[in-house]
């Protein structure tokens, strides 16, 4: 008498894969209410290329002139670009388990749409001696960095994560009013608010920056301008996820645009 093979393994197989799948889903966070998703948990979509570039001068091109500049920021085979392969043989920016990931090094990803004034919520996890940050409206930058590494003491690290870095020495913001970082190998959540000029950090609860001035990093570092002669940060401009020499993952990047 022939017998029916057993169910059992198959089952077993088909039942774990679905898990999986379900598993993998469950990380994409829908956005809260009033708030859109800039990451969609797959793929770089909304994103291009970017750089420590003052986006006044990006407007100020051509269609042509910005169609070429923001191609040697995005393109895979362009050097330095945020899809050129890197040492693992994958793009400097790729997703994993609805993660967008960045290796340390590339252009930064930079939304393809700009920014007036809105809420931004995001979750990082970054690794020792890693340096990033948040550029906002194409402006550097809420700081992220190593709060443990010794040698960047003597500049802050050891106060944490969110301060504005680039701001002047003593100006309000520069520092995070307390140290917030989670240790690695942990999520750390962001909320940002920018109204204006000013902007609004929370790290993991904490407020780290409160209501405080962020200033316009190009004309304060172009010597030729008088401090009376720097204007502020633009009206409008992207949101820039920096890499800097260590890798970082983000997830959760959530923003709501909010009305003069």
């Amino acid at each position: 008498m022939q017998r029916t093979p057993p169910r059992t393994f198959p089952f077993l197989v088909a039942t774990a894969f679905a898990s999986l799948v379900l598993s993998a889903s469950a990380q994409v966070a829908k956005p809260p209410a009033g708030f859109t998703a800039l990451f969609n948990g797959k793929d770089v979509s909304g994103w291009r290329g970017g750089s420590t570039f003052d986006h006044r001068k990006l407007l100020a091109m051509t269609a042509e002139q910005r169609a070429e500049q923001i191609k040697k920021w995005t393109a895979p085979d362009q050097k330095g670009s945020m899809m050129e392969l890197g040492k693992t043989g994958k793009p400097h920016w790729y997703v994993e388990n609805s993660e967008l990931v960045n290796d340390g090094f590339g252009a930064y990803a930079t939304t393809e749409k700009d920014y007036g004034d809105f809420e931004l919520l995001l979750d990082y996890k970054t690794v020792p001696l890693a340096d990033s940050g948040i550029y906002l409206r194409g402006v550097p930058q809420v700081q992220i960095w190593d709060y443990t590494e010794e040698k960047k003491f003597s500049l802050g690290a050891n106060k944490g994560s969110g301060g504005l870095w680039n701001n002047s020495a003593g100006a309000p913001g520069k520092d995070p009013l307390v140290l917030a970082d989670k240790p690695f190998g942990e999520w750390n959540k962001f909320r940002i608010i920018m109204k204006g000029e000013n902007v609004t950090v929370w790290l993991n609860g904490k407020l780290v920056v409160d209501n405080a001035r962020l200033e316009n990093y190009y004309d304060k570092a172009d010597k030729k301008l008088a401090p009376e002669q720097r204007r502020p940060v633009p009206e409008k401009g992207p949101i820039q996820l920096q890499t800097h020499g260590g890798e970082i993952r983000w997830r959760n990047v959530f923003i709501k645009e909010l009305s003069k």
